[in-house]
C-alpha cells in the first residue's frame, strides 16, 4: 500500500470529521446526516455504500459538463504544473485566453470581463459597476428570485432566504415576476397585455428613474421554480431599461452555458443586456469562478474611473484554465446542442406525467432546465405544500427517488429537473421511470 493510500480516510472517519467540524450551508446542523460521496463520473455519482445515483440536480445546477470531464481535469493538472496563482493585476495566459473565448460566446457587444469567485460576488460587483456607470443608486429586483447568499446578493434576492438576514443592503426595490401559471395579476397569457411589464414601468416611475441604476433578473428563474418568461417580457424589460437609462443586469449564474439549450438564456429571447453575470457552468464548478460581463457601452463608462472591485482570487489561473477547457468542450462535443435536443424529450416526458398524474398541476422546461409543480387540486391550484414550507408528501417523494437511485432537488411543491447538459436519452428515460413511480405517492395526496 502506498503512503498516499495509507493517508486516505475511511468512510466512517470522513463522516465523523464532517459532523464534528463542518458547518453546511442552508441547513439545520443538528438534523444533518450528509451522504458521503466516493466516486463520480458523467451524470452519475456513488455513495459510500456503493449505491449509484443519476444526478438530476447537477449537484447545485452547476455540473453542466458532468462529473470528472477528462479534458477539464487535465487542464487543471497542466495549469498546476505551471502557475498555480498570480495576482489579479498580472496578466496570465489562462485568464487572457478565457476572456477572449468569452467575447466569442457572449451576446454581441460584450467584450470586457471582470473575473470573480462565484455567482454571488458576480452579482454584487455587477451592482457596483451599474452604480458607477450611471451615477445612480437603486436596484430593482424581483420577488421570486435568488441572486446569492453574500450580504449584498441576498439583499437583491426576493425569496424567503432574504428575510432571515434582514435588514440588508439599502436601495433595493422589488417587483412581481412573470409567473404565468400563477399570474399575480389574474391574467391569462395571450390576453394579458403584458401587465407584468406595465407593472415594472409603474414602479420605475414611483421610484423616480433618475435614482435607478439597474434592473436585475435571472435569465430564466432558477431555484424559485424555473419560470420561463414570455418573449414579450424580455423585449419589454429591455425597452424600459433603455427608455429610462437603467442598466439591464442579466443574472445567468444558473441559466448560462447551455442550461437552456443556448449559450445563455437571453439568447432565446433576442435581446442583449448591459451587464451579464455568470458562474456555475463557466467551468462546471471544478474550481470556483464567476464573471461580470460588460458591453462596450458599460465598459466605456467606467474605463477612466477607479474600479472599487477587488478579490484576491479574481481570475484564479486554475479556475480560468478549467473554464477554457470547459468552453472548448461545449464547442467540440456539441454539449449545448445536446441540451436542447434532450430538453425536447424531457418536456415530452413531463407532459406525459401531467396527463397521467393528478398531482401535477403544471410543467415547464427549456433545455435541461425544468420543473414539475405539484398541487393538491388542479382546479384551485392549491400547492401540494405551502409556500416556503415542506410536508410529508414531498419527503416521501424524495425518498422514493433516492431509493431508485435518482438525485433531484425537491423544493416546496416543486421537483426541479436540471440534469447535466451531457445527459443522454437513455438517462432521461431512467430518470422518468423513477419520477413516474414517485408521483404515484403525490396522487395519494391530491383531490
Amino acid at each position: 500500500m502506498s503512503m498516499e493510500e495509507e493517508r486516505r480516510l475511511t468512510v466512517e472517519e470522513i463522516y465523523k470529521n464532517d459532523r464534528a467540524h463542518v458547518i453546511h450551508s442552508w441547513s439545520v446542523q443538528s438534523k444533518l446526516k450528509p451522504m458521503v460521496m466516493t466516486e463520480a463520473k458523467g451524470c452519475y455519482f456513488w455513495d459510500s455504500n456503493g449505491k449509484r445515483y443519476l444526478d438530476m440536480y447537477s449537484q447545485v445546477v452547476n455540473l453542466n459538463i458532468g462529473h470528472q470531464h477528462p479534458k477539464v481535469v487535465k487542464a487543471i493538472q497542466d495549469q498546476a504544473t505551471s502557475i498555480c496563482y498570480c495576482a489579479p493585476s498580472i496578466a496570465v495566459e489562462s485568464r487572457s485566453t478565457l476572456a477572449k473565448l468569452m467575447s466569442e460566446v457572449t451576446p454581441e457587444g460584450m467584450n470586457h470581463f471582470f473575473f470573480v469567485n462565484g455567482g454571488a460576488d458576480a452579482n454584487e460587483n455587477a451592482v457596483k459597476i451599474a452604480r458607477m456607470a450611471t451615477g445612480k443608486s437603486k436596484i430593482i429586483s424581483r420577488y421570486r428570485s435568488y441572486h446569492g447568499s453574500t450580504y449584498g446578493a441576498v439583499s437583491l434576492t426576493g425569496e424567503p432566504r432574504r428575510t432571515q438576514v434582514e435588514p440588508g443592503v439599502p436601495g433595493i426595490v422589488r417587483v412581481f415576476d412573470p409567473y404565468c401559471y400563477r399570474c399575480v395579476f389574474n391574467k391569462e397569457y395571450g390576453k394579458c397585455n403584458m401587465e407584468c411589464v406595465s407593472h415594472v414601468e409603474e414602479i420605475i416611475k414611483f421610484e423616480d428613474p433618475n435614482t435607478i441604476a439597474g434592473f436585475i433578473m435571472e435569465g430564466v428563474t432558477g431555484s424559485n421554480g424555473i419560470f420561463i418568461p414570455p418573449p414579450e417580457y424580455y423585449k419589454g424589460i429591455r425597452e424600459l431599461c433603455t427608455k429610462y437609462n437603467i442598466m439591464f443586469i442579466d443574472d445567468e449564474v444558473m441559466s448560462g452555458f447551455g442550461r437552456t439549450g443556448e449559450w445563455f438564456a437571453v439568447d432565446n429571447f433576442g435581446v442583449v443586456p448591459d451587464i451579464m453575470t455568470v458562474a456555475k457552468g463557466i467551468n462546471s464548478g471544478y474550481v470556483p469562478l464567476g464573471c461580470v460581463c460588460l458591453t462596450d457601452k458599460v465598459s466605456d463608462a467606467i474605463y477612466d474611473k477607479f474600479l472599487s472591485c477587488g478579490l484576491t482570487y479574481s481570475g484564479h489561473p486554475l479556475a480560468c484554465a478549467a473554464a477554457v477547457a470547459t468552453i472548448n468542450a461545449y464547442k467540440e462535443e456539441k454539449i449545448i446542442e445536446n441540451a436542447k435536443e434532450q430538453g425536447k424529450l424531457i418536456l415530452k416526458r413531463m407532459e406525459e406525467m401531467m396527463a397521467k398524474h393528478k398531482c401535477v398541476g403544471n410543467v415547464r422546461n427549456i433545455g435541461v432546465f425544468g420543473c414539475i409543480e405539484l398541487v393538491k387540486n388542479r382546479e384551485t391550484k392549491e400547492p401540494m405544500v405551502p409556500w416556503n414550507g415542506s410536508g410529508e408528501v414531498m419527503d416521501k417523494i424524495n425518498a422514493s427517488l433516492l431509493a431508485d437511485g435518482v438525485y433531484m432537488d425537491i423544493r416546496w411543491n416543486w421537483i426541479l429537473v436540471v440534469p447535466p447538459c451531457v445527459i443522454k436519452a437513455e438517462e432521461v428515460e431512467e430518470a422518468f421511470v423513477a419520477i413516474d413511480k414517485a408521483l404515484n405517492i403525490g396522487d395519494q395526496y391530491a383531490d
